[in-house]
């Protein structure tokens, strides 16, 4: 007879942390916020510039 020594299912598998799904609960955040600091950048740089 043969027994299998891990005792581990196929729905017992561990992965590693994903780098991308710990960020993407910030993205509806963090889009708006970069954008408009980039259109005030790019708005500042035309009247400096004009």
């Amino acid at each position: 007879m043969s027994t299998h020594a891990t005792g581990q299912s196929h729905g017992d598998d561990q992965y590693p942390p994903d780098g991308v799904e710990a960020i993407v609960h910030a993205v509806p955040l963090v889009l708006p916020v970069a954008g408009g600091i980039l259109i005030f950048l790019l708005a500042f740089i035309a009247v400096y510039m004009a």
